[in-house]
């Protein structure tokens, strides 16, 4: 278990000096699994599959791929398909895509309410309107113990608060940059496997998938309550060579 020390380097707000503004966009939520720190290893791979038509990117997580192409600007006006399988996720991209100045002021609402016992009770009210279940999953994924996703049997999001000393709870600047690279795309909760549909020849298709643990107790996989296990890793396979015939 993390201790609360390394909480706060990881998720507190970085001191003026420290911030890199120009870096954006850059994933606006904390996902298990995110490749910032291999974009170094994944971007020859991308620039040896260029040029290419379309993107499509069917485990999306935090997206740290996808914005950093859009911040390079190789995406250029390509289409681009962005999806996952968890709907809280595509819900929070989508109230982002849609309305991002909405979800910033109810973010910096968020923000000025913060503590334990606001966190717990905007944690057991799910909102009907899109843009505020957008803040309200980037609020708690902000501000919960390490930044996890992690739902019960019953769809309920349960992970419990993280003590952070300064949480950077709206982060406006990086939000509009995020809302302009998905301004093309298209974001959708779907299954994997819908990619080999929508997939034709010439498109670069990245996948990023739940690990597969090496043990019951090794690794995280449960990025939502359907879980990903060994079936669903093969299915995966039979995907990839699906569209390897494809072209």
């Amino acid at each position: 278990m993390s201790s609360t020390r390394g909480q706060q380097d990881l998720f507190d707000s970085p001191p003026p000096a420290r911030r890199r503004w120009g870096l954006v966009p850059r994933p606006f939520l904390k996902w298990a699994g995110g490749k910032g720190q291999l974009l170094g290893d994944l971007l020859p791979l991308v620039e040896a599959a260029e040029p290419f038509s379309r993107y499509h990117e069917p485990f999306v997580g935090g997206g740290a791929l996808f914005f950093e192409l859009a911040r390079q600007g190789r995406l250029g006006r390509k289409k681009a398909w962005i999806s996952d399988a968890n709907p809280r996720l595509i819900e929070a991209y989508k109230g982002v895509q849609q309305d991002v100045e909405a979800v910033v002021q109810l973010l910096k609402v968020h923000a000025q309410r913060h503590c334990k016992d606001y966190y717990y009770e905007v944690r057991a009210n799910v909102p009907d309107v899109l843009v505020e279940r957008a803040a309200r999953i980037i609020y708690l994924n902000r501000t919960c113990f390490n930044g996890l996703f992690r739902e019960n049997s019953k769809g309920e999001f349960n992970v419990p608060f993280g003590r952070y000393k300064n949480p950077l709870i709206c982060d406006e600047v990086n939000l509009r940059q995020v809302a302009e690279a998905l301004a093309r795309a298209h974001v959708e909760e779907q299954p994997f496997e819908s990619v080999v549909e929508r997939a034709e020849p010439g498109d670069l298709v990245y996948f990023d998938p739940p690990y597969d643990p090496v043990s019951k107790t090794s690794s995280f996989t449960s990025y939502h309550r359907g879980g990903f296990g060994p079936e669903c890793q093969e299915q995966l396979a039979e995907v990839c060579k699906a569209l390897d015939r494809k072209g």
